[in-house]
């Protein structure tokens, strides 16, 4: 049978397990052109709870649609030249066992490297940080880098690379273990515990000489008190807006733009990762000696069993997870 946890109900406020809904169904079978995937790694993320709030870079889910989500698997059935049986491939086919894809919809991951390592540091996670932090942000040598949700996936790669290419990096998290943590074990030179107020003054002490680059996957508080203190023709690089997602009524957007955007010369720039996949190839080999020799430590938070997505993507909003979360299927 084919485990699937469908998307139940749009939830009013934070999400919860009546989000989601249990079901088992047939193993699908593919037609010309089809493979048939069984997941190995499922990736949590906060974008999970965006694509429920209506349509964004893609469409909105739909009640009764398997919850979607970034996975990771191996060919069982191909009726695709393209594949064999045995190929690890990535896609993005949800939450369940079993799936059949279009071909044209699967890539096939040639990278030697654990399957932990394949569903974020070495793929979307790590990209993400990659491609935002070095084309969007542009860092240069000596500058102050700003990332928020630094204890997070992509928060925890941005920093490590900002450091790679000669800036100082200070970094927010939610609870003072998670700072001295990002601080002890990924070589942050600070970090801030935004839950424990005063932001922007905890941000002006560790940032005194203001801030050059803001990799931004929270908006919220921190997104306001970083616009004030930009250095003259600083770069913001918009990621995410977690703060927003899990919640009743997003808050209003931040005070200061259109103002400080325009006297500080200031770039502010969303991205989506796919935007620079011209480029993966390159970014990929680059991450990957990055990480085997130890320059960037990629840490994933793996969960075991599909039954346990619900809590685990539940957890990852109350912030029990450090870098990537994940679950092995």
């Amino acid at each position: 049978m084919n485990r699937q946890w469908l998307y139940a109900k749009q939830p009013a406020g934070k999400i919860g397990k009546d989000t989601f809904q249990w079901t088992e169904t047939a193993i699908p079978s593919p037609r010309s052109g089809e493979v048939l995937v069984r997941t190995r790694m499922l990736s949590l993320d906060p974008a999970n709870r965006a694509w429920m709030m209506g349509k964004t870079y893609r469409d909105a889910l739909e009640p009764g649609q398997v919850m979607n989500g970034f996975t990771i698997g191996e060919v069982v059935e191909s009726n695709a030249r393209e594949f064999s049986k045995g190929d690890i491939v990535e896609g993005d086919w949800g939450w369940q066992d079993y799936a059949v894809r279009p071909a044209r919809r699967l890539t096939k991951r040639t990278v030697k490297a654990p399957l932990e390592m394949l569903i974020g540091p070495l793929s979307v996670t790590g990209l993400t940080a990659y491609f935002g932090l070095l084309e969007v942000g542009r860092p240069k040598p000596g500058d102050t880098v700003l990332v928020s949700a630094a204890a997070g996936a992509v928060g925890t790669m941005v920093g490590q690379i900002a450091k790679l290419v000669g800036c100082r990096v200070v970094g927010t998290a939610g609870g003072q273990d998670k700072c001295d943590w990002i601080v002890r074990d990924l070589g942050f030179d600070a970090a801030l515990d935004y839950k424990a107020g005063g932001v922007r003054r905890a941000l002006a002490a560790s940032c005194p000489d203001g801030i050059d680059v803001y990799f931004d996957n929270t908006g919220g508080p921190v997104l306001d008190a970083a616009l004030s203190l930009m250095n003259l023709r600083g770069r913001i690089a918009c990621c995410g807006n977690v703060s927003q997602y899990d919640v009743e009524k997003p808050g209003p957007g931040p005070m200061a733009v259109p103002g400080l955007v325009v006297t500080k010369r200031l770039r502010m720039e969303g991205f989506i990762v796919m935007d620079f996949y011209d480029q993966r190839a390159e970014a990929e080999t680059r991450l990957a000696r990055w990480v085997a020799d130890g320059k960037i430590k990629a840490v994933v938070d793996v969960v075991d069993g599909l039954e346990k997505a619900p809590e685990a993507l539940i957890g990852l909003f109350e912030g029990r997870n450090k870098g990537k979360m994940a679950v092995r299927v």
